[in-house]
C-alpha cells in the first residue's frame, strides 16, 4: 500500500471491515472466499445524499446491504461486477410518507419500486396489511419497505366511514392497546378527537412504546398535540391557525361552531374556512414559537401538498391525467364522485382556494427554514394521487415552495446518509436533482433488496399493472395475504 493517502487507506479499511459485517449478517456464505461472494460496484457517480455531495464516487453492495462508499479507486475483490456508470447521479431510495392502498398491492407495491420509492409509510393499517409487512420482508413479496399504521382512531361525528370511533379517554386507551397487539408501527389518530381523549391515547403510546401521528385535530392547537407527543402532522391542517395572530378568536368559532350529527362534514369544511381566514393573518412572530416547539418535541409535518393541490382545484383540472391507466378502474368514478363536496366551483371560490394554497404551502417552507423537519408524503389513494409517481410531483411543489433542492431530497430520503452497513436502496439518475429536482423522474435503474430493476424490467412492471388495474377488485386484491 505504498504510496496510499489516508483516505484510501481508511477506504479500504471500512471496505474489509465491511466484509466481516456481511459475514456476520450471513450476507457470505460459509466457507466461500469474498471475492466470490456477489459483490456488485457502482463506479463513477455522483452520490447525493442527505448531508454530502460525492463525485466520481464507488458505492460497494452484497445482496440488500452497503459495504463500502469510497473514491473511484476503491480497491474491489476479484469477481466483483463493476458498473460503470459516469455522468449518473446516485440518491438514496425514495420514501412516500402517507399512503393509502398498500393492500392493492399487484399496483401499489410496483408502482412506487419503478419510480424508485423503496419505503412506504401506509397510513391505515388493518390485520391483513400486517402480514403483507411480513410477507414482503420474507421475500414472498416483492415490494418496498412497509411501515403501517393502526386502525385510523377518531372521535364521535367522524366524517371517516370505517374509522375506529372512540368517545372516552378510557376507550381511546383501549383502541391503543389493541393496537400495538395487532402489530401496527404507530398508531393513527384523526380530526374529531378531543383533548381528553387524545391526551389518553398519547399516554397510552408511551405506556405500549409506539408513537402516534396523523390529523391535528380540530379540537386541539397543533403546538399542543405535538407537546403530547404527536410526531407527524399531516395536510398541514392546524398549521395556519396555530401561526395567525387571531388564533384565540377563530379557535372560539371553532368551539361555538355547531353540528349537526346528521352531517358532520359541513362542521369540517367550516373549520377549513376559519383555516382560510387564519392564513391571511399570519404572524412571524407566532411561527417562530411554533417551530421552537415543534423542533424540541420532535414533530415533523407531512404536507401531502399534492393531494392539498387537488383539493384546492377545479374538480376536472386532473381527471385526463394520463397516468389514470394505472390506477383500478373504479377508480375513476370514485374520484370524481368524491371531489365534489370539497372542491371549489365558483370563479371566487377557485380564487380564494389557489390563494390558501399558497399560503399554507410559503408556511411549509417558513417551516423548514426555522429547522422543523418536513417529510415527504402524498396521500397516494385519494383523487388525482398516483403511487410512486406523485412522490416526484411532492418534491416539485416543495422546492416551488421555496425548499432547495437538496432540502427536498433529504425530505423525500428520510434524511438517510448511504453509508455501509446501510440498506442498499438506491436510485441512479440520468441527471442532477440538485440542478433540477425534476430530474429525479429520469430513472437510470432502482436497486433494492438486492435486485437491479433496469429500464427493461420497470417497463415490465409498468405494463403488468396497467393490465392488472383492468381486473376486478378481488382480483388486484389477490395473494396479498
Amino acid at each position: 500500500m505504498n504510496g496510499m493517502t489516508d483516505t484510501t487507506r481508511r477506504e479500504v479499511l471500512g471496505w474489509l471491515a465491511g466484509l466481516g459485517a456481511a459475514a456476520g449478517m450471513g450476507l457470505l456464505a460459509p466457507g466461500r472466499a469474498s471475492a466470490s461472494v456477489g459483490v456488485t460496484a457502482l463506479r463513477g457517480v455522483t452520490l447525493v445524499d442527505s448531508s454530502r455531495v460525492y463525485p466520481n464516487a464507488t458505492i460497494v453492495l452484497a445482496d440488500d446491504k452497503i459495504l463500502a462508499v469510497g473514491s473511484h479507486d476503491l480497491p474491489l475483490p476479484r469477481g466483483s461486477t463493476v458498473l460503470d456508470l459516469p455522468g449518473k447521479f446516485v440518491i438514496p431510495g425514495l420514501w412516500d410518507m402517507h399512503v393509502h392502498g398498500a393492500f392493492l398491492h399487484r399496483i401499489t407495491l410496483p408502482l412506487c419500486l419503478v419510480n424508485g420509492v423503496t419505503g412506504i409509510r401506509e397510513m391505515w393499517g388493518f390485520p391483513p396489511l400486517y402480514e403483507l409487512r411480513a410477507r414482503i420482508e420474507r421475500g414472498e413479496v416483492f415490494g418496498p419497505r412497509l411501515v403501517v399504521g393502526s386502525s385510523i382512531i377518531d372521535g364521535p361525528h367522524s366524517t371517516l366511514p370505517g374509522a375506529l370511533i372512540v368517545a372516552t379517554p378510557d376507550e381511546g386507551r383501549q383502541a391503543v392497546r389493541d393496537a400495538k397487539t395487532q402489530g401496527a408501527d404507530f398508531v393513527k389518530v384523526y380530526s374529531y378527537l378531543d383533548r381528553p381523549t387524545l391526551a389518553a391515547i398519547a399516554d397510552e403510546c408511551a405506556r405500549q412504546d409506539i408513537t402516534f401521528a396523523g390529523h391535528c385535530s380540530n379540537h386541539v392547537a397543533l403546538g399542543d398535540a405535538s407537546s403530547l407527543g404527536q410526531k407527524t402532522f399531516e395536510h398541514m391542517y392546524g398549521l395556519p391557525l396555530a401561526t395567525s395572530s387571531r388564533e384565540t378568536e377563530l379557535r372560539q368559532r371553532i368551539a361555538d361552531l355547531p353540528l349537526d350529527p346528521a352531517d358532520p362534514f359541513a362542521w369540517f369544511k367550516q373549520v377549513l374556512e376559519f383555516e382560510r381566514e387564519a392564513a391571511s393573518s399570519h404572524s412571524r412572530g407566532k411561527a417562530v414559537q411554533l417551530a421552537r416547539l415543534l423542533r424540541r418535541n420532535g414533530s415533523a409535518l407531512c404536507p401531502t401538498m399534492v393531494a392539498m393541490r387537488v383539493y384546492a382545484s377545479p374538480a376536472d383540472r386532473f381527471e385526463n391525467d394520463p397516468r389514470m391507466k394505472y390506477m383500478p378502474a373504479f377508480y375513476r368514478d370514485l374520484w370524481r364522485d368524491g371531489l365534489k363536496r370539497w372542491v371549489p366551483v365558483t370563479p371566487q371560490e377557485i380564487r380564494q382556494q389557489a390563494e390558501f394554497f399558497r399560503r399554507r404551502a410559503d408556511q411549509v417552507a417558513e417551516m423548514h427554514e426555522l429547522g422543523v423537519e418536513v417529510l415527504v408524503g402524498t396521500d397516494a389513494g385519494n383523487p388525482y394521487v398516483f403511487s410512486g409517481f406523485s412522490v416526484h410531483d411532492e418534491l416539485e411543489l416543495l422546492v416551488e415552495a421555496g425548499l432547495s433542492p437538496h432540502a427536498a431530497l433529504k425530505a423525500g430520503t428520510r434524511g438517510t446518509r448511504l453509508t455501509p452497513g446501510g440498506e442498499a436502496d438506491l436510485v441512479v439518475l440520468d441527471g442532477n436533482p440538485l440542478k433540477d429536482i425534476r430530474n429525479t423522474q429520469r430513472i437510470h435503474a432502482v436497486l433494492t433488496r438486492g435486485r437491479v430493476l433496469g429500464s427493461a424490467e420497470r417497463q415490465q412492471m409498468l405494463a403488468d399493472v396497467e393490465k392488472a388495474a383492468q381486473e376486478p377488485i378481488g382480483a388486484v386484491q389477490a395473494q396479498c395475504c
